[in-house]
């Protein structure tokens, strides 16, 4: 097979060549090389950005058909990747992971996944009409975290479920913890079934031996991932990997087509040309600094009263095969204080933005765009932060248990389209839900369509709620009512 050249960036060059030609659009976007763009944001973002936002047409391929600068950029994607076909996203990798779904199931098969799934899982469920099966993942109840599945669970689903059609598991999960996803291809595909993996959190994996291995490298099937995490592309843009002969590429094509726009920014689909480019002929140095950054950071942390930034130490234990050390998880319970409270404080006071917050944590993740400056200024801020809130035998002691997974009495689609109406959240116990109920970021269900309400679930929504955590998935944006099924013949038949 011919050996591909890495620092070519087809597309991207495709877009210079349009741009330094000084081509006379008469096509979409209206505003015309950025000539038609209001004044305040045409002089913040510059011409250079809004000459290349085009539209489909030969020079630059069209990613609904590639035959040219894309197609080409796709291969090489795939290349770097180590999958057998590249699909680039620009509608984000919750789309990737719902064309995903959609490639591979369809209504009433089953699917096994983790219950700490991103909504985006169960949107491609409800949108396929496969059945749920669900893992309750390990939990660090010291840190309040969801770690992984383990192998074992994974293999005690597929016995109860040898019908399934499908299993997808997170690799790594937000928090950087990864699971034994060599073991668990093993045992997924001794079922005869397809490994999906949510690897959104994942893209930058393969190009740096201290990391965890990459879903494609340990034997999965199909993987999303968001290139705009850790690595260089612009946010909204991902790619969708394919490396099996039981996915039906085609198939995937198809689904791609019908769930992307027809009017696809090249911005964007530019920024996986060059992200890729990037990645191959330089990554391993780029995350090699990275990986120091944040493992400066963890150790300075680590030695701030009240503040305790897990490492490679949960790695053994149950659910934590592996760790992203480029995840930095600043546990503040110590200080007496919430994770939302120390985002809340880090964001107002000292305009350090986190990526999320729970009910003990907060989440800075590192990239190969951070600097040693702007980790200093993070720790410096955290010290100041202790040094005012800290006090001996002082601990936020308050833990919320996630609630038990609650009975699927009704398929997620078919409670999700049911008629349905409008309960007060204590009203709603021992009802069929219509809609979701998730703690967002990072988008995991406490309760999905079709899930019968209980009282545990709740007083959990409540307590978070109390806690300043944000509660999504109702049309009620304050979370005081939930939609509930209000079928009668169904609710006879279920009750």
């Amino acid at each position: 097979m011919e050996k591909l050249n890495h620092f070519e960036t087809p597309l991207f060059d495709a877009l210079m060549e349009y741009v330094n030609n000084n081509t006379i659009p008469f096509h979409v976007p209206g505003h015309k090389k950025g000539n038609g763009m209001a004044k305040k944001f045409f002089d913040f973002v510059g011409k250079n950005v809004l000459s290349m936002d085009v539209t489909v047409f030969e020079q630059v391929d069209s990613l609904h058909k590639p035959t040219g600068p894309i197609k080409k950029a796709q291969e090489l994607a795939a290349d770097a990747f180590g999958a057998d076909a590249t699909f680039f996203c620009i509608h984000g990798t919750s789309g990737a992971i719902q064309a995903m779904i959609l490639s591979v199931m369809g209504e009433n098969e089953k699917i096994i996944v983790p219950r700490n799934i991103h909504k985006s899982v169960t949107s491609g469920i409800i949108l396929s009409g496969a059945i749920p099966v669900y893992m309750q993942p390990e939990v660090d109840k010291n840190v309040g975290v969801a770690l992984n599945v383990t192998p074992e669970t994974v293999e005690e689903a597929l016995r109860n479920n040898p019908d399934a059609k499908a299993v997808l598991i997170i690799n790594p999960t937000y928090y950087g913890v990864s699971a034994d996803i060599v073991k668990i291809a093993e045992i997924v595909h001794d079922y005869g079934a397809v490994l999906m993996v949510d690897e959104a959190h994942g893209p930058h994996l393969k190009f740096n031996e201290k990391l965890p291995i990459s879903a494609m490298e340990a034997g999965a099937d199909i993987c999303a991932q968001s290139t705009h995490k850790i690595i260089g592309s612009m946010t909204q843009s991902s790619m969708l990997h394919v490396k099996s002969k039981r996915i039906d590429v085609n198939r995937v094509k198809q689904v791609m087509s019908l769930l992307q726009t027809t009017s696809p920014s090249y911005i964007l689909l530019a920024s996986l040309d060059v992200a890729r480019m990037q990645m191959v002929t330089e990554g391993k140095e780029l995350l090699d600094r990275t990986i120091e950054l944040a493992e400066y950071a963890r150790r300075e942390i680590n030695n701030i009263n009240g503040l305790y930034c897990f490492g490679n130490e949960i790695v053994g234990r149950d659910g934590a095969y592996d760790f992203d050390p480029t995840k930095i998880t600043i546990t503040a319970k110590g200080l007496g204080i919430t994770g939302h409270e120390l985002e809340d404080i880090l964001a107002k006071k000292y305009y350090i933005q986190p990526e999320l917050a729970d009910m003990y944590n907060t989440l800075c993740v590192f990239s190969i765009g951070d600097t040693k400056e702007n980790v200093d200024y993070l720790i410096r801020a955290l010290r100041e932060i202790s040094e005012t809130l800290y006090k001996d035998n002082v601990e936020m002691s308050k833990a919320l248990d996630i609630p038990e997974i609650p009975e699927m009495v009704l398929s997620p689609r078919y409670a999700f389209e049911c008629s349905n109406i409008a309960l007060p959240l204590e009203e709603s116990i021992g009802q069929i839900s219509s809609e979701f109920l998730m703690a967002y970021p990072p988008g995991i269900p406490i309760l999905c369509p079709g899930e019968r309400i209980t009282r545990e679930i709740i007083e959990y929504v409540i307590e978070m709620k109390n806690a300043k955590l944000s509660i999504q998935g109702t049309e009620d944006p304050n979370v005081e009512y939930i939609k509930v099924v209000n079928d009668l013949q169904i609710l006879n038949i279920t009750a």
